[in-house]
């Protein structure tokens, strides 16, 4: 996994559905947003004008963390995926961003073919 496929609020876009499908495959919050989703290309924590201000370019570093969309969001992912933005933000504070993708392979790899588990299918869209 790359560091770039980590966004700014602390989603892996590694194991998000879109990015794991194979057609019109989407390249992460920081790719092209050409097969992005229009919610994805335009979403509010990517492009916060605040965002631009820190110096890791994650919400962790932001004066107004954790802000209500942020909550918002860690609040539907917890409920609907049983994943946390904030979470994985505190992670990536606290261990640094290389070991927490080691942590995140590991978390989401599947144990039958290797492949990754994407987070909002719940199961290994390599082998099922």
């Amino acid at each position: 996994m790359e560091t770039s496929l980590i966004a700014p609020c602390g989603m892996n876009c590694g194991i998000c559905m879109a990015y794991l499908r194979v057609k019109n495959q989407c390249h992460g919050c920081w790719g092209d947003n050409r097969y992005k989703s229009p919610s994805c290309g335009k979403c509010v924590i990517k492009n916060c004008e605040l965002l631009k201000e820190t110096e890791s370019m994650f919400c962790y570093d932001c004066r107004k963390y954790p802000c209500t969309r942020l909550k918002q969001l860690d609040k539907r992912y917890r409920i609907k995926y049983q994943m946390s933005m904030l979470e994985n933000l505190e992670n990536i504070r606290k261990v640094g961003l290389g070991q927490f993708i080691n942590m995140e392979d590991a978390r989401w790899m599947c144990p039958d073919c290797g492949g990754t588990i994407c987070v909002h299918k719940g199961r290994c869209l390599s082998c099922n």
